[in-house]
């Protein structure tokens, strides 16, 4: 009922900047919650950000803290990542998710409906 597709991934050299959208598509009046989440090689599927529609109240993982920003337009549908001075550990896919919950652990996984496909960010030291 809800579709998502990422873009705007590359590869980057570590110091740069990427930004990622998330267009959304479907029965978005039931979306109200969106999170970005990445996974490494390896390693699981960890979360990165969450925004909400309403509100746009944020959060994030400390290990972006400070240098990633979650946004969202909603004239567009489109949520975004801003990634400010990459390092070559935020190589990984970067999934973007969203919920029809406005409560909830949404550091987690399971909060969310539904899933876009990913898309491939790598920084180079």
């Amino acid at each position: 009922q809800v579709q998502l597709v990422e873009s705007g991934g590359g590869l980057v050299q570590a110091g740069g900047s990427l930004r990622l959208s998330c267009s959304t598509s479907g029965r978005t009046f039931h979306t109200y919650t969106m999170g970005w989440f990445r996974q490494a090689p390896g390693k699981e599927r960890e979360f990165v950000a969450s925004f909400k529609w309403s509100g746009r109240r944020t959060n994030y993982a400390d290990s972006v803290k400070g240098r990633f920003t979650i946004s969202g337009d909603s004239a567009e549908n489109t949520v975004y990542v801003q990634m400010d001075s990459l390092k070559p550990e935020d190589t990984a896919v970067y999934y973007c998710a969203a919920s029809r919950a406005y409560f909830g652990d949404f550091t987690s996984r399971g909060a969310y409906d539904y899933w876009g496909s990913g898309t491939q960010v790598t920084v180079s030291a």
